[in-house]
C-alpha cells in the first residue's frame, strides 16, 4: 500500500528566495552540503546528494510551487518515479515550506521521511539561520 508523506518546516528566509534556492544548483548544494545539479525549468532534469536523488521538474509556479518527479538509487527498477510537491508560503519573517511526497515504493516511506528531516530540513534550518 502506497504511503504518502506530508511534512512542513519554517525557514528564516523569504519564500521567493527559498523557492529560487531550491532550483539553483549552487544554493541547493550549499544548503544540503552535498552536490546538486539542477536545470531550473519545466522538463529540466536534476540530481541531488551526489546523484543519489534524480528526477525532472514537472511544474513551476514562480515563488509558490515546485513539483518534481523524484527517485533514489534505492528504488526498485520497475517502480515508477515518486512525486514531490513543494509549496512556499510566507510565514512571519520567513517561509513555511510544505512538502508532499507521494508514489513512494512499498517499505521506503519511513526512510524517506527521516531523510527529508535529516538531509534537508535540519541542514536548511542551520544554513538559513546563518544568513
Amino acid at each position: 500500500m502506497e504511503r504518502k508523506l506530508n511534512l512542513s518546516a519554517n525557514f528564516n528566509i523569504a519564500p521567493n528566495q527559498l523557492f529560487n534556492d531550491w532550483l539553483d544548483s549552487q544554493a541547493h548544494s550549499a544548503f544540503t552540503s552535498s552536490p546538486a545539479k539542477i536545470d531550473a525549468l519545466v522538463g529540466g532534469k536534476f540530481t541531488a546528494w551526489d546523484g543519489y536523488i534524480r528526477g525532472v521538474t514537472v511544474e513551476i509556479v514562480p515563488g509558490k510551487r515546485i513539483v518534481q518527479s523524484w527517485r533514489t538509487t534505492e528504488f526498485p527498477n520497475a517502480a515508477p518515479d515518486s512525486l514531490v510537491e513543494l509549496e512556499f508560503e510566507a510565514d512571519g519573517k520567513g517561509t513555511r515550506l510544505m512538502l508532499k511526497h507521494t508514489l513512494i515504493p512499498d517499505g521506503q516511506a519511513d526512510e524517506y521521511e527521516q531523510g527529508w528531516l535529516d538531509y534537508y530540513f535540519t541542514p536548511m534550518k542551520a544554513y538559513y539561520l546563518d544568513k
